[in-house]
């Protein structure tokens, strides 16, 4: 047999990276028809069936590779998340403390979680990048709900408020997309990339002056900031056609 799993393995994650989620996970099921597996093959197949909405099926995969490698960390924030999700808080709490003496970390206060800001920021990490999956596919509601549980791990999060405002004009829910958008602009207003897609969602909704009252704003403070521009040129020739 050779290396041959390794080429299943490689493959496995190629085929996740581009969203074909069963593809991946036939790659990975011929892996282990051959091989008796990894610890990272099985957080794998756990990432890979959490994507394609099978939560037991990913605690199963997250619990074979800890048994594995019980210092897996990565593998216990996984599995961390989906007990959580499922509403298993006592488990997700045990498995937290095996994590947390493997690797050093330490709870440091807060009455909305036990869990410590490097945690709490890997959680984030993960729920968005789960967004950005669901976002490209156009399974919006999804989007909505990592980009939320998102939030909730850290909030305040600008990028992770942008694509959410991005998703609910997407969704045309411009009362929601811009109340998320002015917060990523109130939590860093020099993030232009929130102020840009706040004007972008009042141009949606032919709110045209405010559109541009947004792309200006960025441009007095980045007057060579390309894409307001290139909104601003798009309106001014607009006006220009009236």
């Amino acid at each position: 047999m050779g290396n041959n799993w390794r080429g299943h393995f490689e493959a496995a994650k190629k085929l996740y990276k581009e969203n074909d989620f069963s593809g991946a996970l036939a790659e990975i099921e011929s892996l282990l028809a051959e091989h008796e597996g990894f610890a990272d093959v099985y957080n794998m197949k756990g990432l890979i069936h959490y994507a394609l909405g099978r939560r037991s099926e990913a605690v199963k995969a997250f619990e074979k590779a800890l048994r594995i490698n019980p210092a897996y960390s990565e593998t216990s924030l996984n599995l961390v998340v989906v007990y959580n999700e499922l509403g298993k808080v006592d488990q997700a709490q045990s498995v937290y403390d095996l994590a947390k003496k493997a690797t050093g970390l330490h709870v440091v206060g807060g009455k909305e979680s036990y869990l410590d800001p490097y945690v709490s920021g890997r959680l984030a990490n993960m729920h968005a990048e789960l967004g950005a999956i669901y976002k490209d596919l156009g399974i919006f509601e999804k989007a909505v709900y990592e980009y939320r549980s998102a939030l909730e791990m850290k909030p305040g999060l600008v990028d992770v408020l942008t694509q959410l405002g991005i998703v609910y004009r997407d969704m045309k829910d411009y009362s929601l997309s811009i109340k998320m958008l002015e917060e990523a602009v109130m939590n860093n207003s020099r993030f232009t990339g929130a102020r840009l897609q706040l004007g972008l969602t009042y141009h949606a909704m032919g709110e045209l002056p405010r559109a541009k009252a947004e792309w200006l704003k960025i441009t007095r403070e980045d007057p060579n900031n390309m894409m307001a521009n290139m909104h601003l040129n798009f309106l001014k020739n607009k006006e220009a056609k009236n």
